[in-house]
């Protein structure tokens, strides 16, 4: 499944980031059932018109959210190491994305602070708060997909009511 944004606006905002070859290459990574490159644009997407919407920083959101899983790791990871991932990808995402794109300190914030509570970093803006929750209604819609449960459908409902509602 290729996700397609036909926002202008949005494409130029993150176009160096998505042309970027090392970011690239997230599309072979399977993440959610999807691969990690479509999860990260789903969040950056729905992110930007969220904090757009409520007339925040949406580029931080845009390109936060689109570097919040910018690390690259097998797709045969023991489930040991998949765990250990989970506690550790924020900050490794975050000194991905600084070194290769210099975000600057609200992105840094967003991308480390997206798995809290899971992960200590107490997010410190709105925009990190924005992507955190996008993060997780969308990896959770994509987790059950992936298992083909009937609350998919309900998660999808709800999520795209929402989403709609936010022009």
């Amino acid at each position: 499944m290729a996700v397609t944004i036909i926002d202008k606006q949005y494409q130029k905002i993150v176009s160096d980031i998505i042309e970027n070859e090392e970011f690239s290459k997230l599309k072979d990574i399977n993440h959610h059932g999807i691969t990690r490159y479509e999860h990260s644009i789903k969040v950056s997407y729905r992110a930007y018109k969220i904090a757009k919407f409520l007339n925040l920083d949406y580029k931080a959101a845009a390109r936060g959210g689109l570097l919040h899983d910018f690390f690259i790791s097998s797709n045969d990871k023991t489930h040991k190491e998949s765990v250990r991932l989970t506690f550790t990808h924020p900050r490794i995402a975050r000194d991905n994305a600084h070194n290769i794109f210099m975000t600057n300190i609200k992105e840094d914030d967003i991308i480390v602070s997206h798995m809290f509570p899971f992960y200590i970093k107490f997010p410190k803006y709105a925009e990190s708060w924005i992507v955190n929750l996008t993060d997780k209604v969308i990896g959770t819609t994509e987790f059950v997909q992936k298992f083909d449960y009937k609350l998919s459908y309900a998660a999808n409902i709800l999520l795209l009511f929402a989403i709609n509602h936010i022009k």
